[in-house]
């Protein structure tokens, strides 16, 4: 019997678009002679199946089904693809739970808190091996003695939104007097903020998955940009960027990567494909956290299929896999 699954895609955040490219990628890759997949967007506007021969039909969202022509299609679980809030910050996954309907993302609690940066440092922080940037976080309904944070951190600072991804409403900061025009920027994509010490290295991205049971570190990608930092244009814009995947890392490096990415894994209760982004200090020293993705980028060109052909693997059984591992 196919498993009947929904693919769910877009969002309610600048992040759809590239949640309509990683569902693309999905869909192709998901095996059509064991899964019967229905894309649905998900909009300000509704939840909708549409089927490229029809009229958009609505879901009916008390219990997550489809009507079509008559017929009541029920899902055995869903494949959440969608980045940034709903689907990323742990709303979908609580409906999800109180339905029963399994998914193939880390639970409610762990994308709520992962959502948050800053949340997630101090959870991690005292995991053997991994460091993390000296930081603040503060809050836009709170007062904040901005004299006090350049005394507290030191040059140059990276700002960031706490919940957002994609790099929206982040800055670097080299000069102490920009410091406010960079929180104001990342103010107005969120309403608590991460002031960080910059950390100087190479930078680094890891997918971890469990697959059959056993957790699994992908081959990492080494990320260099010759913009000030990995932002969203370097992401999303063709050769901005330079992604070297098996990355370059001396056998032991590459050990101990793997060692604190599981342990980064377990420690936050992950589930499905998540992808930690890290910075070796200088001569592959030491490991900083800078941020975990519980839904990462499937695009053609994101780093977890990369990483998944690194390792010699089809998308399709990686896929399969990860729904088996998620949905049952």
């Amino acid at each position: 019997m196919k498993k009947i699954i929904a693919l769910l895609t877009g969002g309610t955040t600048g992040e759809w678009v590239v949640s309509v490219k990683s569902a693309a990628t999905i869909g192709q890759n998901l095996d059509a002679d064991k899964f019967e997949v229905y894309k649905i967007m998900l909009t300000q506007q509704g939840w909708f199946y549409e089927p490229a021969d029809s009229v958009k039909i609505e879901v009916d969202r008390n219990d997550f089904s489809l009507t079509i022509q008559g017929r009541k299609i029920k899902f055995d679980g869903v494949f959440i693809a969608i980045h940034g809030s709903p689907g990323e910050d742990g709303k979908l996954q609580g409906y999800f739970d109180m339905l029963g309907l399994p998914y193939t993302t880390c639970d409610a609690m762990t994308s709520a808190i992962t959502m948050n940066k800053g949340y997630t440092k101090a959870i991690v922080q005292d995991i053997d091996q991994l460091n993390v940037a000296r930081s603040a976080q503060i809050f836009k309904s709170s007062p904040y003695d901005i004299a006090q944070l350049k005394r507290d951190l030191k040059l140059p600072y990276f700002v960031k939104p706490n919940n957002g991804g994609s790099s929206i409403g982040m800055s670097k900061v080299n000069h102490a007097d920009d410091l406010q025009a960079a929180i104001d920027k990342a103010f107005n994509e969120d309403s608590q903020i991460l002031i960080e010490e910059f950390i100087s290295g190479r930078e680094f991205t890891v997918g971890v998955v469990k697959l059959d049971g056993k957790i699994t570190v992908l081959p990492a990608t080494e990320v260099e940009t010759a913009k000030e930092f990995f932002d969203f244009e370097a992401k999303y814009t063709p050769g901005v960027a330079t992604e070297t995947t098996p990355a370059k890392l001396r056998p032991e490096t590459r050990d101990r990567v793997a060692k604190i990415a599981e342990a980064v894994y377990m420690k936050l209760n992950c589930k499905g494909v998540v992808r930690i982004d890290f910075i070796l200090s200088g001569d592959e020293a030491d490991f900083y956290f800078i941020e975990i993705n519980t839904i990462p980028g499937q695009t053609a060109t994101s780093f977890i299929p990369q990483q998944v052909a690194a390792m010699g693997m089809k998308l399709n059984d990686f896929y399969t896999k990860l729904v088996r591992e998620t949905i049952g």
